[in-house]
């Protein structure tokens, strides 16, 4: 049994826990302001988790999972990080973290970046290209003909197959997409990020195999755009919730990334898209304020 501390319990990270609960892990909730607020959610997730402050869920953890903005990096307790496996599922927003310049040049990826503020800790990329609530529904057992796969990058070797079990134990199969300075390849709008597993319409999802994810990761381009930071892939489908509520449903937009423009020629169709295919773009295009499917946080991408 491993216990999971989580550092911020958004979607993303309620999902993990939830499912690592469902696996027989223990997880100890925090978010950034205070336990108390994390009450009911650690009371519906059971007996095997608890709420507490960052600074105990880290020191909890045998996996410690950091599910936050980006730009709250610089506030981690990184002392207490030292010797720690880490799993990133961030991704960098301009808009909602403020531009990072060397993210937006292409010089880092923000997992490096995350290195860089808790340079003793073996950080794992993980969980940040897949719609949480595809998450929650195409876990599988063990030797399942439909198990899935996620795709991890991280320097550690040690921290990698520490993460490699813990994700087996919850559900999915893992593909390893090399170093950290390769996480680009599962970053938002790439080929492998949502996109395999089924529109956000569809929140049961769609089982993904091994090789398909390994030929997302091998298909992705990156491509800078000055002042902007990386743009990837031609098109995705955003969700946009619905209300405020953990787990409302969400309407979509198609989202259109230009590559070879500045930041604020990022488009989308304001008309909901719920059945449309990804990567489709129609109808008038203008900016919007977007959500990011896979965390239910805030835009990565600017307006």
């Amino acid at each position: 049994m491993t216990t999971v501390g989580l550092i911020g319990s958004g979607y993303i990270g309620s999902t993990i826990a939830r499912l690592a609960i469902e696996a027989g892990h223990q997880v100890v909730l925090s978010n950034s302001r205070g336990p108390e607020t994390l009450a009911d959610t650690a009371v519906e997730l059971g007996p095997r988790a608890s709420a507490a402050t960052s600074g105990e869920a880290v020191a909890a953890g045998d996996i410690v999972v950091v599910t936050v903005p980006v730009k709250a990096f610089p506030n981690l307790p990184a002392a207490s990080l030292a010797g720690k496996t880490v799993i990133d599922t961030c991704n960098y927003g301009p808009e909602r973290d403020g531009p990072i310049p060397e993210l937006d040049s292409g010089s880092l990826t923000s997992s490096e970046l995350l290195l860089r503020y808790i340079r003793d800790a073996g950080v794992v990329k993980a969980f940040n290209n897949i719609f949480y609530k595809h998450l929650l529904s195409l876990a599988r057992p063990a030797g399942a003909a439909d198990r899935s796969y996620l795709p991890i990058a991280g320097d550690s070797a040690p921290a990698k197959a520490a993460v490699t079990e813990f994700i087996e134990s919850i559900g999915y199969g893992v593909v390893d997409a090399g170093p950290l300075a390769d996480s680009w390849r599962q970053a938002t709008g790439t080929p492998v990020w949502g996109t395999p597993y089924g529109p956000f319409s569809n929140e049961k999802g769609r089982p993904v195999g091994e090789d398909a994810i390994r030929a997302a990761l091998a298909t992705a381009t990156r491509v800078t755009v000055s002042g902007c930071g990386p743009r990837y892939g031609p098109a995705v489908l955003w969700p946009r919730p619905v209300g405020a509520g953990r787990g409302d449903d969400a309407e979509l937009v198609a989202v259109r990334i230009r590559q070879d423009v500045p930041c604020p020629a990022v488009l989308a169709d304001r008309t909901p898209v719920s059945t449309a295919a990804p990567g489709s773009v129609s109808g008038r295009t203008s900016a919007v304020t977007r959500e990011d499917p896979v965390r239910g946080g805030r835009a990565v991408h600017p307006r």
